[in-house]
């Protein structure tokens, strides 16, 4: 019995080692988290932080060496792949190449013992789902990139799955297709009110489609929450640095509650005690000031289209600032004065 008021998803105190050994090293060390119904939750961090062995126990591909998983309620710690209700869309799509696109489809489907008509029906429904209508007797390699990652996910999505798991699904597409995939996941997870694990490395795409992201880093989890606060009030360093390109800073609080970089005094968002502290910084929250401000001397400067990149000289270092300000580019060899806005900037524990 699955209970409709619990988690989509949900782990216990789950640890993880490969190896029978009680010495052998832990992969995933008692991570504990919940994934709502009807969200999508991503799972990010960098190569060997243990989110993809974390998705293979919610799959049932690795059992956990102890805790609990838990989907929809029900314990599915000790189950295997196919008594979960549960639907993974590989990095690599995994489609049959000498099946049809329809085949490919119907194939879980078949394997579960429905008859070819109402197979064929229900994975033509999927494909109208995912925009795929007339693409029935295409083999996958007449596809795109795009068009073979619509077929995974409407595979996945013709069982009726619990939950839905992607594994870095939008990694082996060039940059327009990843964002055009990615927004188009997240419609459909939004539509259908799917409960979705996806992992990830990448930052931005993992900004773009989540409610909830967990960061991971050597198999603990490092800090969860939604996209903005993970962005916007990192409770880290390897957090701060992670989400996005920020730059670290020694400096100190005082008693005041300000916290003092070189001639800047910044008022943290949340109190932090006097001492020793470090500031992220994210390259869009530094301001040109035509009076006062942090001299900065202006080294390099980049222009992309929509913004301009400098690199500048300062007391604290070199400096690098993303301003959208077309109109009024700064020169090379110009001073200017920097100020800070008051989003992008967070004080983490020094």
């Amino acid at each position: 019995m699955t209970d409709p008021h619990a988690p989509g998803i949900e782990f216990r105190n789950v640890h993880k080692r490969y190896g029978s050994s009680p010495d052998a090293p832990l992969v995933v060390k008692g991570i504990s988290f919940e994934v709502p119904k009807g969200t999508l939750t991503t799972i990010l961090g960098p190569s060997g932080c243990g989110k993809t062995t974390t998705l293979r126990m919610i799959a049932g591909l690795e059992g956990p060496s102890s805790g609990q998983i838990l989907i929809d309620g029900r314990d599915v710690t000790t189950l295997g792949p196919s008594d979960r209700n549960v639907s993974l869309v590989f990095q690599s799509y995994a489609l049959f190449p000498h099946m049809t696109v329809l085949g490919n489809v119907g194939y879980g489907l078949s394997v579960a013992g429905m008859g070819r008509r109402q197979a064929d029906d229900k994975a033509r429904e999927a494909l109208r789902g995912v925009g795929l209508v007339g693409f029935d007797e295409r083999l996958p390699a007449e596809l795109s990139g795009g068009q073979q990652q619509r077929v995974a996910l409407a595979r996945a999505l013709v069982l009726e799955p619990a939950v839905l798991l992607f594994d870095e699904p939008l990694s082996n597409l060039d940059a327009r297709l990843r964002r055009e995939m990615r927004e188009e996941i997240r419609a459909l997870q939004q539509r259908l009110r799917l409960t979705v694990a996806y992992v990830t490395h990448d930052q931005s795409e993992a900004l773009a489609v989540s409610d909830q992201i967990i960061v991971m880093d050597q198999g603990v989890i490092a800090q969860a929450g939604t996209p903005q606060a993970l962005y916007e009030q990192p409770g880290s360093e390897f957090v701060a640095g992670f989400m996005g390109e920020a730059s670290l800073f020694p400096a100190t609080a005082d008693a005041a509650g300000l916290v003092r970089l070189g001639p800047l005094a910044i008022r943290p968002r949340r109190p932090v005690p006097p001492g020793a502290v470090k500031v992220a910084i994210r390259p869009e929250a530094w301001r040109l000031e035509p009076s006062g401000g942090m001299p900065a001397r202006l080294l390099k400067r980049s222009y992309l289209g929509s913004a301009l990149e400098y690199t500048f000289d300062t007391e604290l270092g070199p400096l690098f600032v993303v301003s959208p300000d077309l109109e009024h580019p700064v020169e090379i060899g110009d001073t200017v004065g920097l100020g800070l806005a008051g989003r992008g900037v967070s004080v983490v524990a020094g």
